[in-house]
């Protein structure tokens, strides 16, 4: 039998380390998705994923797939198709309709999806400066892009979509020379699966990545934050 904990008003978390080994990272289930609640789970480590009908859950998997910015390299045929193509790519301009975008694929390699209850708490995190999107465009029209949640100067990668070839590599692609410019080292993939691999995600023990969580904690202040996610287009397109 599983004993798993229930959240309830408080905020607070048991430790990502009770997580259960099987099935892999379940910590605990219920509470809310709040943004109080959304980045006290984020700054430990633990992330809600859950499908529809069903309570919340809350998950910090181990080992933990994550992509650290400096060992990423761009295959030849990512950096050919963006020479070919020039698509324009953008930060925050279209956050709601990425996340609806992304919640209408299912995550067939994880058995879940993302729920209406979700999409609507990532828009309100979004509105308070800690949720962002990468969009790629085409003639004006959206054709892929990621977002995720950003948290002691960890990118937080949630979804990504694509409705064209190679667009939501493009966005990756992106957004990891974005936050190279500004020295942010980690992207959080929470598991690692063919598609991320191919983008350089790897795996580290749970603790290690927790221990990089904390060190990275307060890294840059607010100012410097708001400079990351401030609306700017990443590449003009033609």
């Amino acid at each position: 039998m599983i004993n798993l904990t229930r959240i309830d008003s408080n905020l607070a978390f048991p430790a990502a380390d009770n997580a259960l080994t099987d099935p892999n990272g379940l910590l605990a289930f219920g509470g809310d998705l709040s943004v109080a609640r959304l980045l006290s789970a984020y700054s430990n480590g633990i992330f809600p994923w859950f499908s529809e009908g069903e309570p919340i859950l809350w998950w910090s998997p181990d080992p933990r797939g994550v992509v650290f910015t400096k060992d990423y390299t761009s295959s030849k045929s990512l950096l050919k198709h963006i020479r070919k193509f020039s698509p324009k790519v953008t930060i925050n301009e279209a956050f709601f309709d990425v996340i609806n975008a992304c919640s209408s694929v299912p995550r067939t390699d994880q058995g879940t999806w993302i729920t209406s209850e979700m999409v609507e708490a990532y828009i309100q995190l979004h509105k308070a400066g800690f949720a962002h999107s990468v969009e790629v465009w085409s003639n004006d029209s959206l054709i892929g892009g990621l977002y995720g949640v950003y948290v002691n100067s960890v990118f937080c990668g949630e979804s990504m979509f694509s409705l064209q070839t190679n667009a939501s590599k493009v966005a990756f692609h992106y957004l990891v020379k974005h936050l190279t410019s500004f020295n942010i080292k980690l992207i959080d993939c929470q598991m690692q699966n063919p598609h991320l691999q191919s983008l350089g995600c790897v795996t580290i023990s749970r603790s290690e990545f927790l221990t990089l969580l904390k060190q990275n904690a307060n890294l840059e202040g607010l100012a410097q934050s708001d400079q990351i996610w401030a609306n700017k287009t990443l590449a003009e397109g033609v």
